[in-house]
């Protein structure tokens, strides 16, 4: 298994229309992630990225939501991804769309939303799927520097084990658009959901172990005989006044 962390730096790109088929991505997040939008409360909702800016959250029930990233005006707060100027604690969702994909240090990111979010916080990660017509692309020399084939395609089941080791408790998970051109509601993109493109997870931090152990209290034991023998003494006391 290849490391996480990586000396090479990825450049994310500035909106889904920098990304072949982008905007097909857009709207299958978009449309697996909106039954999930009316479930979170709270008071604010993070952004994180420049693919996060353009994924529509009007559904969402929190009202203060912003962005947050390096380098774009439409960022609300300039911050860098490793070192989020923000409290502990004080983050109600936090929404990373493709992030982890162009991180060289993915860990390190995903500590750092951890220690934000607060007890029970929401997150959304999305990023793109090896087993799929992008991971085939990857492997084609001429296509390994074009977008979106220069990120990189970690499994599901891998980000899944990163989460667990947070204590996060991961309630959806989905692949989709195998076909990338086709729109979310496309007969094959529906069924042919494995090897989809694009991977979309909601996950939610959790505070007690998602694996309880049962803990042993040591009882003194009754020694009987020496009981029977008080009693024994009691009444023969009682017998003899």
């Amino acid at each position: 298994m290849k490391l996480a962390r990586i000396e090479k730096k990825f450049h994310m790109p500035v909106s889904w229309s920098d990304i072949p088929f982008g905007e097909q991505y857009r709207q299958a997040l978009q449309y697996h992630l909106r039954p999930w939008w009316p479930k979170m409360f709270g008071f604010h909702l993070l952004k994180l990225g420049h693919l996060s800016t353009e994924i529509h959250t009007d559904e969402c029930m929190i009202a203060h939501q912003f962005c947050a990233g390096n380098d774009d005006p439409r960022f609300h707060i300039l911050a860098d991804q490793l070192s989020l100027p923000f409290a502990n604690k004080s983050i109600d969702a936090c929404l990373m769309s493709q992030v982890l994909a162009y991180s060289h240090d993915p860990h390190r990111i995903l500590r750092e939303v951890d220690r934000v979010l607060i007890d029970d916080g929401w997150l959304i990660i999305s990023g793109f799927n090896p087993l799929s017509l992008v991971g085939l692309g990857k492997m084609i020399p001429m296509l390994r520097k074009k977008q979106p084939y220069c990120s990189r395609l970690f499994p599901s089941l891998r980000i899944f084990d990163w989460l667990s080791l947070l204590n996060y408790d991961v309630l959806y998970h989905r692949n989709c658009q195998a076909f990338p051109w086709h729109g979310p509601e496309n007969w094959l993109n529906k069924h042919i959901a494995g090897v989809g493109v694009l991977n979309v997870i909601v996950a939610r931090k959790r505070t007690y172990p998602l694996t309880p152990t049962s803990l042993k209290f040591k009882q003194p034991k009754m020694q009987i005989g020496t009981t029977l023998g008080a009693t024994k003494r009691m009444n023969n006391r009682s017998n003899n006044p």
